[in-house]
């Protein structure tokens, strides 16, 4: 069942403090928590929370809902950081309004873009899905570089993580959009791979910024 914007972000604070340890007062502080508060009405009549006198307690009903609120933030903060290049002092507040929006197997999608990553932009842990443990036994890597396929193996181009104006024109003008078929020709002494019809090559700087799937 999925609950309010407001809820999800008491539950996750309440992950943060009772699984992961951390002293977050100051995060229940700006949450501005009150005994009237109708997200908290929300979760206790789920049965996900618990509230004795001033102090409000995770219960068991609530973990999971909360471990996937947290997955959620924190994917979505590494979306704002490793797809949109959004580093500045705004992120945080992004990835909040966007965190809302993965449910429904979004966040698995997510995921599976960003090569199932175990930590958040600031080296907390995500919380894993099924997907990484699928990843993980079938033996797949999401998306990768270009710089980590062998020759002869190809895929389709996920995302360009050029920030470079002039590196952008310079692989789309090669065809290299997402969505299309790439094949490695040979890593060395430089990226040769071809697209449509057409050969190119680049150095491994610009290899390193080209993000593919691989074919099956």
């Amino acid at each position: 069942m999925k609950v309010s914007a407001r809820a999800e972000e008491i539950l996750e604070t309440l992950w943060i403090v009772t699984v992961e340890g951390e002293d977050d007062a100051a995060h229940f502080e700006d949450l501005k928590i009150t005994a009237d508060d109708e997200a908290l009405a929300e979760l206790s009549r789920l049965a996900y929370v618990e509230i004795r006198g001033e102090r409000v307690l995770l219960r068991r009903e609530g973990r999971e809902e909360a471990r996937m609120t947290v997955r959620r933030h924190r994917l979505a903060e590494r979306l704002m950081m490793d797809i949109l290049d959004i580093k500045d002092a705004s992120a945080d507040e992004r990835a909040c309004e966007f965190e809302h929006l993965l449910h429904h197997g979004v966040d698995t999608k997510i995921c599976t873009l960003l090569n199932h990553p175990t930590t958040c932009p600031h080296g907390k842990p995500i919380p894993p899905g099924t997907c990484c443990q699928q990843a993980r036994e079938e033996g797949e890597v999401g998306v990768v570089a270009l710089t980590e396929f062998k020759a002869g193996e190809s895929g389709e181009i996920a995302y360009l993580a050029a920030t470079d104006v002039s590196k952008m024109q310079k692989l789309m003008s090669m065809g290299v959009l997402p969505g299309n078929v790439l094949s490695l020709i040979r890593h060395y002494p430089a990226f040769i791979f071809k697209v449509g019809n057409s050969e190119f090559a680049v150095d491994s700087d610009l290899a390193r910024e080209i993000f593919l799937r691989r074919n099956g």
